[in-house]
């Protein structure tokens, strides 16, 4: 039975290294109880302290090698995944970046089962899913939600072309916003069904839900303001020309009525109130034909600029659908009234708050109003 202090300085050293780095819990609850080893601790108090048996303690404070970290690594558990070659390893991180199509395969994801089985074909080296699992995690690799991009249908030319011009009009409003303003402009909708979000919950069981799966939806189209997040939704029955060119006519009276309430004579609005320029998807009802001669006659301060295709990150008040969506998940509400009373309140009453600073492609979160 080793007694306490005996180990040198450079052997604690390394111990206390290997506890800290190891990824192996078994390796560091052995170099664990050398440490308390040496430090003057029983056999019994080092049972209790970790939790183990007797028998691993008495065994490993006598058989642990504190000159050899690796000796204190179970044996047992490098398994039949030893019979990975390099060249092995290398064509299985390989594969995992490749799309199963790429391969001829109809699935669409990679599971370790399939790569074993991919890879048993292409090397003749048989491994089990779990062996595989194990390599793709010693490698740094999990088993993690993959996102969905539209970056494959986008012309990056056109993106870049629009994000230039759009820095340039956002330098303006920010110093003069009484002259000029840019809006962003969109339509969603909330459902009166329950969103469901992640949750905290114990390993293997589920949280369940209370409440009715009702049916039920609130549409709502509106715009940002970029300089002073000044936001004004409205609620419609549903997104089409006339409703689109309908609210479009409120934010121009909006913006009108905040004009002359400044001192301004209502008459020279059209001449000398700030030129508004609304930043919008490609939805076909946004470039009717009629409600773009409808618009320039009635709200001639008013300039449509069009996203460039499947860009939405471009569009700034996605990230407030995002936000208030947030803060009403979970929530089960009993009519679309009751909905709309919050959605009102969040939107056009200032009650969401927002984190600006993130990015709209990230959605960013919500920050619960008190």
């Amino acid at each position: 039975m080793p007694v306490a202090k005996f180990l040198s300085l450079n052997q604690q050293e390394n111990l206390q290294n290997a506890l800290r780095d190891s990824n192996d819990p078994h390796q560091r609850q052995r170099v664990l109880m050398l440490l308390l080893r040496n430090d003057g601790k029983t056999y019994e108090e080092i049972m209790r302290f970790i939790g183990c048996s007797y028998r691993s303690v008495a065994h490993w404070c006598v058989q642990g090698n504190p000159d050899d970290i690796e000796s204190l690594k179970d044996q047992r558990c490098q398994g039949n995944y030893r019979k990975a070659t390099p060249d092995y390893i290398e064509r299985l991180l390989k594969i995992i970046e490749q799309v199963p199509s790429e391969l001829g395969y109809e699935f669409g994801r990679w599971t370790t089962a399939r790569l074993a089985t991919h890879l048993a074909e292409e090397t003749e080296i048989a491994l089990s899913s779990v062996q595989v699992g194990r390599i793709l995690r010693q490698k740094k690799y999990g088993y993690l939600w993959a996102k969905s991009s539209l970056e494959d249908k986008q012309d990056a030319e056109k993106r870049l072309i629009f994000k230039e011009k759009l820095a340039q009009e956002l330098t303006v409003t920010e110093q003069s916003p009484e002259k000029f303003q840019v809006w962003f402009w969109d339509e969603s909708g909330f459902s009166l069904r329950v969103i469901r979000r992640k949750q905290w919950g114990k390993r293997g069981k589920r949280k369940v839900i209370a409440g009715k799966r009702s049916r039920g939806r609130v549409n709502v189209m509106g715009g940002l303001r970029y300089h002073d997040h000044q936001r004004k939704c409205y609620f419609i029955e549903q997104g089409n020309g006339e409703s689109f060119l309908a609210n479009l006519v409120k934010l121009n009276q909006f913006v009108k009525q905040e004009w002359v309430g400044k001192g301004n004579l209502e008459g020279e609005f059209e001449q000398k109130g700030p030129r508004v320029l609304i930043i919008l998807d490609n939805a076909s009802y946004h470039k009717k034909q009629e409600v773009m001669t409808s618009l320039c006659a009635e709200c001639p301060n008013l300039e449509l600029w069009f996203l460039p295709p499947y860009s939405p990150d471009y569009n700034l008040i996605e990230l407030v659908w995002h936000s208030c969506k947030e803060f009403i998940a979970h929530r089960l509400f009993q009519s679309t009234d009751a909905l709309k009373d919050l959605l009102d309140r969040l939107l056009n009453q200032g009650e969401l708050k927002i984190q600006w600073k993130r990015k709209v492609k990230n959605k960013g979160n919500a920050v619960l109003a008190s």
